[in-house]
């Protein structure tokens, strides 16, 4: 088991920069803006909780975190929330609780194959409706699904991202509910990772599978994304209110006493006021949201304009864009056959980081990468403040220089001899 990609990401652009070489840094998953004072305070205020805490969570924070659910269109009870050291772990323990294989959309973050193949399972990928991101496609899983089961696999859980990390796409209500009939049809536990939830750039009905399989649906958030918290490492896990729900509940309480004993008490109080929603931090909120998605639309347009195919972003902090209309002069140019080989060069011709869609199980040959907009928020926290509360972050002048700068290596990436 290699490092994650995104990890790496993040280690070889502190690597340049260390060297003291130029690096455009939209590789690495980060919010990138500064943490809310009133956050800050809590977790001050909480430094001297150094006991361990119950496995599942203190109540204050459970209760906070049904409440913060509930006020989303999904009834919660604090005795069907447990909150672990970041949704990743959670996401892990339910994994091993749930049994059996893995099924993923095509593509999908990074963590998700390599967590099921830390379980000594090789992901079932399935492609995504086209122009959408983070849930299979309906028809082509149980196709795959049963495919499986005839061979003497055992899918048991299918995994979905509600907006969707790679690809900045929202899938459509219809695919689902698509998505879950064919769950409850084959029996699949379904994973609704909805980090980026509050991060929707448009507003409208979100379209959670607890809505439409709620007997079956794990849900799970954390306050990485849209607090910008994700070195704090605090998340929480919804289970349903049904048998199966307790029994994975229960399943992954047992595991989570055995990896992480409780999450760090300071970050649960602190949890807790975020999960409960003041006014303050949804202020906060929107003004990310406002940002990721206003730079977020302005980096599509510049691949767009390179001659990448893009699908709008609609949530979080990226963009897929899809070189597959310049593979012949890529080729001819720069001997780029595959998404490692484009962002191979890209690092090394034009210090550009990105990931390649074959890190997030996309097919080598798509020349595919995503990136992440985060890393041209600002130099520093003042300048990342200042983009945060700007009616017009693209206007700032450290994006306009990072836009521009894009433009013109992606320009001679692509430009012919």
């Amino acid at each position: 088991m290699t490092v994650s990609a995104t990890l790496a990401a993040n280690e070889a652009i502190a690597a340049r920069r260390a060297a003291g070489q130029e690096v455009l840094a939209l590789g690495f998953g980060e919010a990138g803006i500064p943490v809310h004072p009133l956050l800050r305070q809590r977790l001050v205020q909480a430094a001297g909780q150094i006991s361990y805490g119950p496995v599942a969570g203190i109540d204050a924070a459970r209760d906070a975190a049904a409440g913060y659910w509930t006020r989303r269109a999904i009834p919660t009870g604090g005795e069907q929330v447990l909150l672990g050291p970041g949704s990743k772990p959670l996401l892990f323990a339910l994994l091993h609780a749930a049994g059996g294989d893995v099924v993923l959309p095509k593509p999908a973050w990074v963590s998700y194959a390599a967590q099921s193949q830390l379980l000594g399972r090789d992901p079932i990928r399935v492609p995504v409706p086209a122009g959408e991101g983070g849930v299979p496609d309906a028809e082509a899983m149980t196709a795959a699904v049963r495919e499986a089961r005839r061979a003497g696999r055992d899918p048991r859980i299918v995994v979905v991202t509600l907006p969707d990390n790679p690809t900045g796409r929202l899938a459509s209500e219809q695919s689902v509910k698509a998505l879950c009939e064919a769950a409850r049809e084959l029996d699949l536990v379904i994973a609704a990772d909805e980090i980026y939830r509050d991060l929707v750039f448009e507003p409208g009905a979100f379209p959670s599978p607890a809505a439409w399989a709620p007997e079956r649906t794990v849900t799970t958030t954390s306050l990485s994304k849209n607090y910008a918290l994700g070195g704090w490492r605090v998340g929480a896990a919804r289970f349903p209110d049904s048998p199966l729900g307790e029994r994975l509940r229960e399943s992954v309480r047992g595991i989570a006493s055995e990896l992480w004993s409780s999450t760090p008490m300071p970050m649960q109080h602190a949890a807790a006021y975020a999960w409960s929603d003041p006014q303050e931090l949804v202020e906060r909120v929107a003004l990310a949201r406002r940002l990721h998605g206003s730079v977020a639309t302005a980096v599509a347009e510049v691949f767009t304009a390179a001659g990448c195919e893009v699908a709008p972003p609609q949530g979080g902090f990226y963009v897929w864009p899809d070189f597959g209309p310049l593979r012949d002069s890529l080729a001819a140019r720069w001997g780029i056959a595959t998404s490692a080989d484009l962002a191979r060069v890209l690092l090394e011709r034009f210090g550009i980081v990105v990931l390649p869609g074959s890190a997030f199980g996309d097919d080598p040959e798509s020349l595919t990468v995503r990136v992440a907009v985060t890393g041209i928020y600002g130099e520093n926290d003042s300048e990342r403040l200042a983009a945060l509360v700007s009616r017009y972050p693209v206007e700032m002048p450290w994006i306009i220089d990072a836009l521009d700068g894009l433009k013109e290596k992606l320009q001679a990436l692509t430009a012919p001899e």
